[in-house]
Parts: structure tokens; sequence; C-alpha cells
């Protein structure tokens, strides 16, 4: 239990956490390049966690645009066992009002244009990603979101467009027709990632918008969706407090996650370059030096 550590990768309004008062700024450089900020490593209530801003403090990184194979990498670098990811989403479900936060149990890959594994050069990996987030993980989300009274909805499909545009009408209808629940930017690759990493990983959306298809709603709005996310970062700021104190009692012995690699590398080992293993050590160390 002691090994175990939390890091919050923050998203779209939420860029830090003030109240914690011990503050140590990070600078990482891994194989992939830099993060997308510096990471906050902090103590809470005595226990040590980290906190990274996705689009970097001001957002100014595009969806498109974030190192998912660095922010992956620092984290684990740093001993980060178990991720909560939280991120702004707009709503294709009319019970799915701005406010509500999804804890979100899968994902539609929508996005193109992004780097997807670490494993792309020389060593192949193909892990599972039937169950993509911890239901433990997700436990624990669900006790520290009850706590605040934040309204809530555990389990749903988290549709992952490319951006940085906005959906179209059509798209918008498509993903409803596909009986998904919300719609963001930013959980795909950074999933899939974590899992490769063999880090635990659960997603809690906090709904701003109807995205485009609500007829009785203005389309989504930067400028509108403002105010939406800044209470919802205050409620997010809570949760995660209470996330801190509660994440160890909810951790799965037998998660797959955290040996997954032990039945998805395929590649001869003959095939593998000292140079390669090397640049996978962080996430992939644990098997390929054995």
């Amino acid at each position: 239990m002691a090994n175990n550590k939390l890091a919050i990768i923050g998203g779209s309004g939420l860029y830090d956490v003030e109240e914690f008062k011990d503050r140590e700024l990070l600078d990482l450089n891994t194989p992939w390049g830099k993060p997308s900020d510096q990471i906050l490593r902090t103590k809470y209530n005595g226990k040590e966690i980290y906190f990274l801003p996705r689009h970097g403090k001001g957002h100014f990184i595009s969806p498109s645009k974030i190192n998912f194979r660095a922010n992956i990498d620092a984290l684990k670098q740093l001993g980060v066992t178990d991720i909560v990811s939280v991120s702004a989403v707009g709503s294709l479900k009319e019970e799915l009002n701005p406010g509500k936060f999804v804890i979100v149990d899968q994902f539609i890959d929508r996005t193109f244009a992004r780097n997807k594994t670490f494993f792309d050069d020389e060593i192949v990996a193909h892990v599972s990603m039937a169950h993509p987030t911890s239901s433990g993980l997700m436990n624990a989300c669900e006790e520290a979101i009850k706590k605040e009274n934040i309204p809530y909805q555990k389990n749903g499909t988290y549709v992952v467009m490319e951006g940085p545009q906005f959906s179209t009408l059509a798209e918008s209808n498509l993903y409803r027709s596909w009986k998904a629940d919300v719609i963001g930017m930013t959980n795909m690759p950074e999933a899939k990632l974590a899992r490769e990493a063999e880090i635990r990983y659960a997603s809690v959306s906090m709904v701003t918008d109807y995205d485009c298809w609500h007829p009785e709603h203005e389309n989504v709005d930067v400028q509108k969706v403002i105010k939406v996310l800044l209470d919802n970062a205050a409620k997010a700021k809570n949760m995660i407090k209470n996330l801190i104190d509660n994440f160890e009692n909810h951790i799965d012995p037998k998660d797959p996650t955290t040996n997954c690699l032990d039945v998805a590398i395929i590649t001869d080992p003959k095939k593998r370059t000292k140079k390669t293993i090397e640049k996978l050590n962080t996430v992939a160390g644990r098997v390929l030096n054995k």
C-alpha cells in the first residue's frame, strides 16, 4: 500500500490546485520529449501526490499537440501507480446537463493525428483495452464525488475527437446514435499509454455544454463554457482532496493493468536492441530487463 502514488492530470479549467501549500515543481525530461508543463509534487494529509496540467498552465497546448507519451513517461518516472484524469466534455444525452460529472468506463477513439503507443519502433506490444479504466479507481472517484454532493453518473462512453474544432451537427447526432454519453478531445491516447505503462487509470469528465445537438441550447461557445468550467474546477479540487484520502482503500490487487505487459510484448527478444530497451526502460523496464 505504501508504494501507491496518485497523479491527477487536469484538463480545461484545472491547471493547478492552489490549496496545496507544500509545493515542489519538477522539470522532467523523457525519451519522448518534455511533458506538458512542470509537474507539481505535493503532500496532502501525509500522502505524496502529483499534478500535471494537460494543456499547460494558461492552456497553450492544443489537444492534438499534447505530448501524451512524455506526460505518461514522466509520471511513471516519479513512481506513479494511479492516474485520475479530470477533463471538460460536452454532453451527448439530455440527462447529462452542464455541471454533472461522469465517471467514464469506455472510450471510442476517433483521433487520427497523435502518437498512440510507446511501442512503435522494433518492440511491438498489444495491450488489452477491453476495460480501459480501473474499477477500483472508479469506485474511489465515486466515493470522492459523493462526499461533495456533486451530481454524477457512474459509467459512460466518452467519444474522443481530434479537435481543436467542435463537432458538426451531423457528427454530434452520429455519436448520439451510438449511445455515447460525452465527447471530448483529450482522453485518448492518454488512457492507452497509461495502460502500456501499467498505470491504473480512471477518468472523471465534467460536463460543460450540450455539444451542438440540443435544439434548446445554443451551439457550444468557449466564452459560454468558461463559467461552467470554473464552477466545475472548484468542485473538482474538493473531489481531488477526497481522492487522495481514499484511493488506496479501493486498489484491487488483481487489477490486470499492473502486469499487462507480461502477455503483451510479441517481439522476439533477439530483435530487441539495447537502444530501444533503454528508451522503453521507464514504461516497460519491468518486463524488458528480465
